[in-house]
């Protein structure tokens, strides 16, 4: 444990809350973050549940950094004026994913990737439940991992959702390393893509020959994590046979114990090639873990997914509305788009990531079943741009919808029984909305109103 320190937490948000109240006990604790105390969160404030701490807001930084510790929230950066001033004073740096490591007593199932993250650690720990009641999910998905640290034993067992945030400094790697899809993302935090996977290495790079990791080998990027490992690796694959498991025809296939079939597709609720992936990684995982098939089969079966993943908020007058709020890249729109053959109406756009909409032009271009498109917020016009220069598109193309309640009403007045309209935006939200959530929120309040 870590006790009579001086200890400041960068960064007032839910991991910054999370890593107070768990080193507040035994430590001085000050709170650091560059916003007014007016911006922050009034929960933050609420959940906080030691006394005596000192804030520092408005980059108002103690002017002595008399602190034996600095813990990094997620969403600071390393270039950071302060975390390098503390650094060049000799002051060490950590995290509340560091930290979690250095103490956790049990196994850790570490799951990261561009996209499905969320998903696949969600479908891992219902899958791991099913024979067990000491299983724990934490991490990027929702849950601070400081929060559940107090209740584990070495019985238990954590899935953590990791993000290349947390990632990046990290020393030590998780028993069952899970890499899914590896692409472009968060370049506006991150130097270059060569930082962001370089980040994501962290997940297998301290494994040992008892360990595993699950890799997705479609992607190259990913694939090439298996070059960093000690561990035995399983691959995942849509594409091919692997070791691990994989699709064929409409079958899911595990090697892991000899050749098997787990199931069909049709068998399993969730929508969309990608997250067939996301399948094929959680089953590997609970075939190392010994989770019988029928138990892998009841949860594929019953699992809806997650809130603003290709999540089905309503139907009105037989036409369909999906909430892909969460899609803040090309890619994962791409992979909605692929998700449904019906006609569709796709709503797209927002603040940008500094993302390549190149692909999702080209896409757009050689889809016949998309029949519309709402193009919202700043990225509009280069989305419009990049489908233009990849030959254009036989849908029809709409603008102008400035809140959301508009842009729920103009694709309804679009929308035809049988069609499905998509908010799959392929950008981030902070033009229009507070956050990806609240953007599938407003979505699923205005199909709720149209009702």
């Amino acid at each position: 444990m870590i006790k009579g320190k001086r200890i400041a937490i960068y960064g007032f948000g839910k991991e910054g809350v999370s890593a107070a109240n768990f080193l507040g006990q035994n430590n001085d604790v000050s709170i650091i973050d560059d916003k007014t105390k007016k911006e922050i969160d009034p929960i933050f404030f609420s959940n906080l549940r030691i006394k005596n701490v000192k804030f520092y807001f408005d980059s108002k930084y103690p002017k002595d950094l008399n602190f034996d510790l600095i813990v990094r929230s997620p969403g600071v950066q390393f270039s950071h004026p302060f975390i390098q001033k503390a650094l060049k004073k000799g002051i060490t740096l950590t995290s509340p994913t560091k930290i979690f490591f250095d103490l956790c007593p049990c196994p850790i199932v570490g799951v990261t990737g561009t996209k499905g993250k969320g998903t696949t650690a969600s479908l891992i720990h219902r899958m791991l439940e099913t024979q067990s009641s000491n299983v724990y999910l934490a991490g990027n998905i929702g849950i601070p991992a400081l929060d559940i640290l107090p209740k584990l034993t070495r019985a238990s067992i954590v899935v953590l959702e990791l993000s290349s945030f947390q990632l990046l400094d990290l020393k030590k790697s998780p028993h069952i390393a899970v890499v899914l899809m590896l692409t472009s993302e968060h370049l506006d935090w991150h130097k270059d893509t060569y930082e962001y996977r370089e980040a994501k290495e962290s997940i297998v790079a301290y494994q040992a020959k008892n360990d595993f990791a699950v890799i997705n080998q479609d992607f190259q990027a990913a694939k090439s994590f298996s070059q960093k490992t000690k561990a035995q690796v399983y691959f995942f694959s849509t594409e091919n046979q692997t070791n691990g498991t994989y699709l064929s025809a409409d079958k899911i296939i595990s090697n892991i114990e000899g050749p098997e079939e787990i199931c069909k597709t049709s068998q399993i609720l969730l929508p969309g090639k990608h997250n067939l992936q996301n399948v094929l990684a959680a089953v590997a995982v609970a075939k190392i873990q010994n989770i019988k098939k029928t138990n892998i089969v009841k949860v594929l079966s019953t699992f809806k997914g997650l809130a603003h993943r290709l999540q089905l908020v309503g139907e009105i007058d037989e036409v369909k509305f999906i909430n892909d709020s969460y899609s803040t890249i090309p890619e994962t729109t791409i992979a909605a788009i692929d998700a449904f053959e019906n006609p569709k109406i796709l709503i797209l756009g927002g603040s940008s990531k500094n993302s390549n909409f190149t692909s999702l032009g080209r896409t757009i271009n050689q889809d016949d079943s998309i029949k519309t498109i709402l193009l919202i917020g700043r990225e509009a016009k280069r989305i419009k741009e990049a489908i233009t220069a990849a030959g254009g598109t036989k849908a029809n193309i709409l603008e102008g919808a400035k809140n959301m309640r508009q842009i729920v009403n103009l694709a309804k007045s679009c929308a035809q029984p049988g069609d499905i309209i998509v908010l799959s935006p392929a950008c981030a939200s902070f033009d229009m909305f507070k956050n990806y959530q609240d953007r599938g929120e407003k979505f699923a309040l205005e199909v709720e109103n149209f009702k």
